[in-house]
């Protein structure tokens, strides 16, 4: 007996999710862990695995289709029977399942008018692609289709230049056209995702900053002499992660998270790293660092850094972390702040290595080499004073580290 398939939640915080290519076609066997399709979700991209054996008799939603959890994606079942009745019955949901970015939400005003169609003329079009129809003013009726039964898709238009005609002159409740030189991308998931958490950290949390100025000379020379006695080259963020996870340690207010009527002490320390994606950015999260060594920490670190600029990290590695590291020092930003990752209390900005004169112990000039930390913190959780305690005892263990790399 056909049956549906329907999006699922890949993550807890998901809503919606974008099919980014089918793995499968219609006419393909399924066996159940089949990869059937790559979904983008609120933080990565990860593979939707079919839950049936069967036969893949019909792909509702195209790729580039942003579609709502609970909602029709595809049918399965054997080889002749028919699908027609399941997809009768979605017809009383919009899209069949399937939402565009402006069928997400109330419609509005936008700046270019829809493609009109001749009456009782229906073009076959994904809704991601009349989303870009209707933002680039193109007659969809000019197209020829490449998806499935000369369906529409996102591909059939990226190459498609807009029609000067269908570009009108805004009214005054109209919002103003593009320029010629610019251009308007629809946001991904991932993108509202981390606007919408960041915003609410931002605007929630009370953010307070404290820098510190960290003599890096004998921590480099330190990565240097381990390095020297090791197969692989750890990486200077794993060593930050290990010096970090030292502070917390003597510090665990600042390992702490707000939780509106009581403040939550973690006795893990979980410590995130932000990695940058093509379309934002990730936190995969190295687990129990009180309890690692920094050889440990850098195995680990760079397998979760890998895959999360691949997209292929499981929820349960980008999330649950106690305190976030965030390093911009290889693109040679000296010092910046952070926005806190909630429900985290702190998160550390740290900023490249830089040469610097400076008045050693017997008061003779030489050169070192320096980097600034700043910490940022939520002042509900952290009040200023611990704050300067853990930047303090931070740098006393970058600048004297031999005590806590073994």
């Amino acid at each position: 007996m056909a049956e549906k398939i329907v999006m699922l939640a890949l993550s807890p915080t998901m809503e919606t999710g974008t099919i980014v290519k089918w793995l499968k076609k219609e006419g393909d066997h399924i066996n159940s862990g089949d990869v059937l399709c790559e979904v983008e979700t609120d933080k990565a991209t990860m593979d939707y695995e079919s839950t049936f054996d069967g036969d893949l008799l019909k792909i509702v939603a195209d790729s580039g289709s942003q579609v709502k959890v609970g909602d029709l994606i595809a049918i399965s079942g054997k080889q002749g029977e028919p699908v027609e009745p399941l997809l009768a019955s979605e017809d009383g949901h919009k899209g069949n399942g399937r939402v565009s970015p402006s069928e997400a939400k109330a419609p509005e005003k936008t700046e270019h008018p829809e493609p009109q169609e001749e009456p009782r003329q229906k073009v076959k079009a994904s809704p991601l692609a009349k989303e870009i129809a209707r933002q680039k003013g193109i007659d969809l009726r000019t197209i020829k289709g490449s998806g499935p039964q000369g369906r529409i898709i996102k591909e059939d238009l990226e190459k498609v230049s807009p029609e000067p005609h269908r570009v009108e002159k805004p009214s005054p409740t109209v919002k103003p056209e593009l320029r010629s030189a610019e251009e308007r991308i629809v946001i991904s998931d991932k993108r509202k995702v981390i606007a919408k958490r960041l915003s609410e950290s931002m605007f929630t949390a009370p953010h307070y900053y404290v820098t510190v100025k960290v003599n890096a000379d004998t921590f480099l020379q330190a990565r240097s002499t381990l390095n020297s006695r090791t197969s692989t080259k750890v990486s200077v963020n794993a060593f930050l992660v290990k010096f970090v996870a030292e502070a917390l340690k003597r510090h665990p207010v600042v390992n702490s998270s707000w939780s509106g009527d009581s403040i939550i002490f973690h006795k893990s320390i979980d410590i995130a790293l932000a990695v940058a994606q093509k379309d934002g950015l990730i936190t995969p999260v190295v687990k129990n660092c009180q309890e690692k060594g920094i050889l440990t920490i850098d195995k680990e670190l760079k397998d979760l850094v890998e895959r999360a600029r691949e997209g292929k990290l499981q929820y349960e590695e980008y999330t649950g972390s106690t305190f976030t590291i965030s390093n911009l020092g290889s693109y040679g930003v000296r010092n910046f702040t952070a926005i806190i990752n909630p429900p985290e209390s702190a998160i550390l900005a740290v900023g490249e290595v830089y040469e610097e004169l400076f008045r050693n112990n017997e008061k003779e000039i030489e050169t070192g080499k320096f980097m600034d930390i700043t910490l940022s913190c939520d002042h509900r959780v952290i009040d200023g004073a611990v704050a300067a305690e853990f930047a303090k005892d931070l740098k006393n263990i970058i600048e004297d580290p031999i005590t806590v790399l073994y």
